[in-house]
């Protein structure tokens, strides 16, 4: 799996899977509206409350991570690479 220097040791995989669910559930296609990966997605006008719910249902049913209430904070869902990050610990910690 590829690796990416913006987010540390990220892996592109993640990234691209995450990136390819925004825009295509929130943007409805249009890449050019997409933020930059580190952009907050809330400030963006792309994600709302509702779309927060959204994520959390594709981590846990698409992507296979277990979302505790506790952690939808904007620390864990609030850009691309918190989405990633926050999906490669959760990984981690269950290994």
């Amino acid at each position: 799996m590829g690796r990416i220097a913006s987010g540390g040791n990220m892996d592109t995989a993640v990234i691209d899977e995450v990136r390819a669910f925004v825009v295509a559930n929130f943007l409805f296609g249009d890449t050019a509206r997409m933020p930059g990966d580190a952009e907050s997605l809330l400030a963006a006008g792309v994600v709302d409350s509702t779309g927060v719910l959204e994520l959390v249902e594709f981590l846990e049913d698409d992507l296979g991570v277990p979302v505790a209430d506790h952690e939808t904070v904007p620390a864990n869902l609030d850009s691309i690479e918190n989405l990633a990050r926050f999906v490669e610990r959760k990984r981690a910690d269950s290994r």
